[in-house]
């Protein structure tokens, strides 16, 4: 059953904090907005995907979407290098990165498994003063997390789409 699910605009954000944005490479994901769904072509897509080869199949041949596709469409320069790092599975592993990215941690009540609460990113961002470079950064990390939760996350209050 498909069900598209309409994706949500970015928090918003102190424009004090737009220049450490556009030099993070995130401004323009936080230019998209809201993508809205076209159901009739997502279920024809769907329809012909195959997920062995990761390919859609056409009368005319096969297509593959690849990431240099995503960005042309969605216009986001793909400059530099991948943003990568460890999964951290354990609370504690969770914990010390947060102690050192933001100068607090999570408490277990704010974590599911290996993944921190998307309130807690909100909460601390909602409570970090822009008075330094230190904080200004700190609040960038936390809108920049929050916009990945976000847009990766399906809504359960939306009445639309989900692949299943």
């Amino acid at each position: 059953m498909l069900i598209c699910d309409h994706l949500k605009p970015p928090d918003r954000y102190n424009e004090i904090v737009e220049g450490y944005l556009r030099e993070t490479g995130f401004y323009y994901v936080f230019q998209i907005g809201v993508i809205q769904c076209q159901s009739a072509m997502i279920n024809a897509l769907i329809e012909r995907w195959r997920p062995e080869t990761h390919t859609f199949h056409f009368p005319v041949g096969e297509c593959a979407v690849t990431l240099e596709d995503v960005a042309m469409i969605l216009g986001l320069p793909t400059n530099g290098l991948p943003v990568t790092g460890p999964t951290m599975s354990c609370f504690e592993a969770m914990e010390a990165e947060c102690l050192h990215q933001f100068g607090v941690a999570p408490r277990k009540a704010d974590c599911r498994g290996s993944f921190i609460k998307l309130t807690w990113f909100r909460g601390l961002k909602d409570r970090i003063v822009l008075t330094d470079d230190i904080h200004i950064q700190m609040y960038v990390k936390c809108h920049i997390m929050s916009a990945f939760m976000v847009s990766s996350a399906p809504s359960s209050s939306s009445p639309g789409p989900t692949i299943s």
